[in-house]
């Protein structure tokens, strides 16, 4: 489950590096206002970027989705720990109380004087 989490982890935060990149700044524009061609776009002038845009915003929400999933995980007390986390596997035995000796005489009672 861990694996999958990941591998989409790294496949959305490639693609958001790509979109990204693909994506024209704001002064772009006016290159496009002027007939530079983005009229003969697939998705006409303002097509691709509500396309790029919307699939940006889906991809960050995945990613994001799968960073808090393996940090649930991570944290998850049944998941796996590593080997440094694990306890011991023997312990060390517990030391009997050292013995009294057999011919030891008892404390004496102290016996109560009236007042």
């Amino acid at each position: 489950m861990r694996e999958l989490i990941i591998v989409v982890d790294i496949l959305a935060a490639i693609g958001l590096i790509a979109l990204v990149l693909l994506q024209q700044g704001k002064g772009a524009d006016m290159g496009a206002a002027f007939g530079s061609g983005a009229s003969q776009t697939l998705f006409g002038s303002r097509g691709t970027a509500n396309f790029l845009t919307r699939t940006t915003a889906i991809l960050a929400v995945v990613f994001f989705g799968a960073n808090l999933a393996l940090a649930y995980l991570a944290v998850s007390p049944s998941s796996p720990k590593g080997v440094a986390s694990q306890p011991p596997a023997t312990s060390a035995p517990a030391v009997p109380a050292a013995p009294s000796a057999p011919n030891a005489p008892a404390t004496p009672s102290v016996p109560e004087v009236p007042k």
